[in-house]
């Protein structure tokens, strides 16, 4: 065979043992693990009050709407919409013109009924024994008692005929007869003038109901009359809000409802006044929970004044369920979320381990807490490259960046102190 022959058969050879060298150095390269090198801190515990969050609303203390008690014409209103009154100022008058005519009649029929019994006018006590009537029905009754007494003396001895004391008889049981009626008469006099007296009273009570007072300090919050309007009985005329003290009725959860007790304090925010935590103290609440929303309704009272806060306002509410709560945290750059998912990885024997955690409730100064199942004070977390980190990777530990936090001490041989 040509030498030339040789040569070509020999360079074949070599690149193909040269080719599977390569492959299996490629092999044991892509066999050997590939370290990741990562910034890391360690979990630390502390000591928080854990809260609860529910909706509520502000509410006055006391609103009424004040109404007509009594028909007539608006003569004068005192006050507008917005105004501030204060308890036992006059609001609203009616036209009394006609009621005083009422009340002048009925005192004048009262002072005829006491006239009647011989009592003056204006007299109170009715405590009456007789009456001129009755006093002349008692006399003819007497004369006709002693007349029948005497005839039945007579009529005895045959002085006076039966007839004769028959009508005798006769006339002392009519005068009987007239004296009860005069009685009668006399209790129904007494009847009829008290009767006149609560009339009185009536007439009297329409005349104060024609003109309205606030029933406390307060608001107006809305006139529905104006002057020269005539109102029925019942008729609304004017809303009146005591806006302090504020009270807070909430929602509570289900879940949470035990957790809520009178006395306890409860913080609230609003979007009406951005930016600020207002207090509350928890009052009163229901004996029973909603059994649509299954929620409790507790009422709080604010705490203090603000004259920012209004009856009607929407708010949040945080009631704290535990005060002093342990929990671990992280700095916020331990936390890896995507595609829904919330992950931390722990740096254990210099592979990372994975740990999924909830999306964080608690966040304070740029540490955020997990669950102490998942992560345990102490533990070693990653804060840098998370995203090319998955369980099992190995890694490796370098001393802090300017970037890390200043409470995560520089590691060593792998381990953070």
């Amino acid at each position: 065979m040509p030498m030339q022959h040789w040569t070509w058969i020999g360079a074949v050879i070599g690149a193909l043992l040269l080719g599977g060298c390569g492959k299996k150095a490629e092999e044991k390269s892509a066999e050997a693990p590939r370290s990741v090198t990562v910034d890391a801190v360690r979990a630390q515990s502390r000591t928080v009050s854990r809260s609860t969050f529910a909706t509520g609303s502000l509410m006055a203390d006391e609103s009424v709407t004040v109404t007509s008690e009594v028909a007539g014409r608006v003569a004068k209103v005192y006050v507008d919409f917005g105004q501030s009154v204060r308890k036992g100022q006059p609001l609203i008058e009616l036209d009394t013109r006609e009621l005083q005519l009422r009340l002048d009649r009925t005192r004048g029929t009262l002072a005829q009924s006491l006239a009647r019994l011989g009592l003056p006018a204006g007299a109170r006590n009715f405590n009456v024994k007789s009456t001129p009537a009755l006093d002349q029905a008692r006399a003819q009754l007497a004369e006709a008692k002693f007349k029948f007494e005497n005839g039945q003396r007579l009529v005895k001895s045959g002085d006076i005929s039966q007839e004769r004391f028959q009508e005798l008889d006769r006339a002392f049981k009519q005068q009987e007869a007239a004296v009860e009626a005069a009685e009668f008469e006399l209790h129904t006099q007494i009847a009829n003038a008290q009767a006149l007296m609560a009339e009185v009273k009536l007439s009297e009570k329409s005349m104060a109901d024609a003109r309205q007072y606030a029933p406390f300090d307060g608001s107006v919050t809305e006139r529905m009359v104006s002057p020269g309007q005539y109102l029925k009985e019942n008729t609304p005329m004017m809303t009146i809000v005591k806006s302090w003290p504020l009270r807070l009725r909430l929602e509570v959860p289900e879940t949470t409802s035990a957790y809520v007790k009178a006395g306890r304090a409860v913080s609230f925010r609003t979007d009406a006044v951005p930016g600020e935590t207002f207090e509350a103290t928890v009052r009163e609440l229901s004996a029973q929970l909603d059994p649509h929303s299954r929620t409790l309704t507790a009422e709080a009272r604010v705490t203090k004044p603000d004259s920012r806060l209004r009856p009607g306002m929407f708010v949040s509410v945080e009631l704290v369920t535990e005060p002093a709560a342990e929990i671990v945290v992280v700095p916020k750059e331990a936390i890896y979320t995507i595609a829904g998912l919330t992950k931390a990885f722990v740096v254990n024997n210099g592979k990372a381990s994975e740990r999924k955690v909830p999306p964080p409730t608690y966040t304070e100064n740029g540490y955020v807490g997990v669950p102490v199942d998942q992560v345990k004070p102490g533990d070693l977390v990653a804060v840098s490259e998370l995203p090319v980190l998955y369980d099992g990777v190995a890694v490796t530990v370098k001393a802090q960046t300017a970037s890390a936090r200043a409470d995560a001490k520089p590691a060593e041989n792998g381990e953070a102190k």
